[in-house]
C-alpha cells in the first residue's frame, strides 16, 4: 500500500477510536474516491494489457503519491464549488462544513507554495516560454502545471498568470 494512502488509512482508524465523526467522514470519502481511480486505472491496464498477472494487474493498478494527491485536489475542487453554492444559496452552516472538510483534506497534499514562490514560478515559466500576452497562457499553464501540482491552488495560480500576462503588453 503506498505510504500516503496508508497514512490516510491510519489516520481513519485513529480517528475512529476517537469518535472524530466528521474527520472519519471525510477520509472514508477520501479512500472510496482512491479506490475508485485504483479500479478505473486497473481497468485500463486490464485492457491495455491483456495477458497481465492478476498479481501485477494489482500492483501496477495501486495510485502513486502524486495520483492520490491529484484525488484529493480534486476532493477540494468540489468542496470550494458546493461552497460557492451554499453562500449562494445563504446556507452558511452548509458551507462551513465543507470549509472544515477542505482544512481535514489539506493536511494530506504537500506543503503549500506561498504567493511569493508562486509569483517566482509564473515569472519563470513566462520567460521560459517566451509569453508575450495573454494569448500565451496556455504554454504558461503547461509549464507550470508539473511545478505546483498539489502545491497550489490552479485557480489561484491562473489568476497570477492573467495578471502578470496583462502586464507584458
Amino acid at each position: 500500500m503506498n505510504s500516503l494512502k496508508q497514512k490516510i488509512q491510519d489516520d481513519l482508524n485513529i480517528n475512529v477510536k476517537e469518535e472524530k465523526e466528521n474527520v472519519c467522514s471525510v477520509l472514508r470519502l477520501l479512500l472510496s474516491s482512491i479506490l475508485n481511480k485504483e479500479k478505473e486505472k486497473r481497468f485500463k491496464i486490464s485492457k491495455e494489457k491483456n495477458n497481465i498477472s492478476e498479481e501485477n494487474l494489482k500492483k501496477e493498478s495501486q495510485l502513486t503519491d502524486e495520483e492520490i494527491v491529484d484525488v484529493i485536489s480534486s476532493e477540494i475542487k468540489k468542496r470550494k464549488d458546493a461552497i460557492e453554492l451554499y453562500e449562494k444559496g445563504n446556507r452558511l452552516d452548509l458551507s462551513e462544513k465543507e470549509k472544515e472538510e477542505i482544512e481535514i483534506l489539506k493536511k494530506y497534499l504537500p506543503e503549500q507554495l506561498s504567493l511569493e514562490e508562486i509569483k517566482n514560478l509564473v515569472e519563470n515559466s513566462i520567460k521560459k516560454v517566451e509569453a508575450n500576452s495573454i494569448k500565451d497562457m496556455g504554454k504558461v499553464m503547461a509549464d507550470l502545471m508539473p511545478k505546483i501540482k498539489g502545491r497550489a491552488d490552479n485557480s489561484e495560480v491562473s489568476k497570477i498568470v492573467k495578471e502578470l500576462l496583462s502586464y507584458q503588453k
